[in-house]
């Protein structure tokens, strides 16, 4: 059963993508050839699919950008060898940036996280803009072992992530500035 608390990232659950064994598209963008192995489903992401994908049967993925050139999260999908290390630095740098409401989630390989940064109805060139400021932000910190999403550089249909498999750990709300 999948039993990953979702709501906290507000996904967009229509389209959904399912991965393939095979290349689905083979896409040009910006003198670069992209090969996609996710399908597009343009129907409602149901908790029946996630199960299966809680199973392990099928990846799916959802998009990060709607239909109206509007973004919910920004994220940064984490690929490198210290977790605490990135979370402890990301924290710090999203509450000295005024960001309240964020959530890590453990993706299947272990060790590697998608932090949802929950910014709401937020237009597509901003949320370009501000997933490159907080990636040049924190790489001051750390050695840059992420990206960030979304990504201007590829194509829209790359902009999608696996559905999360565990939740790491989240932030809600100002209770930790009385302490600052």
């Amino acid at each position: 059963m999948y039993s990953v608390d979702i709501t906290l990232i507000k996904m967009i659950n229509r389209p959904y993508y399912i991965k393939r064994d095979k290349i689905v598209n083979k896409i040009s963008y910006k003198g670069r050839t992209f090969f996609d192995k996710y399908e597009r489903v343009d129907a409602l992401l149901t908790r029946a699919i996630m199960n299966q994908h809680a199973n392990g049967e099928i990846t799916v993925a959802h998009q990060l950008i709607n239909d109206r050139d509007k973004v919910e999260n920004i994220v940064f999908d984490y690929n490198g060898r210290n977790t605490e290390k990135f979370w402890h630095r990301a924290q710090l740098m999203l509450r000295e940036e005024g960001f309240l409401n964020f959530t890590a989630y453990e993706s299947k390989t272990p060790g590697h996280l998608h932090l949802y940064i929950h910014k709401g109805h937020t237009t597509l060139q901003e949320a370009y803009q501000l997933a490159k400021t907080l990636s040049t932000k924190l790489s001051q910190k750390l050695p840059r072992e992420w990206k960030m999403f979304p990504n201007p550089d590829i194509p829209r249909e790359f902009n999608i992530l696996n559905l999360p498999y565990k939740l790491y750990a989240k932030e809600r709300g100002s209770s930790w500035a009385k302490h600052m």
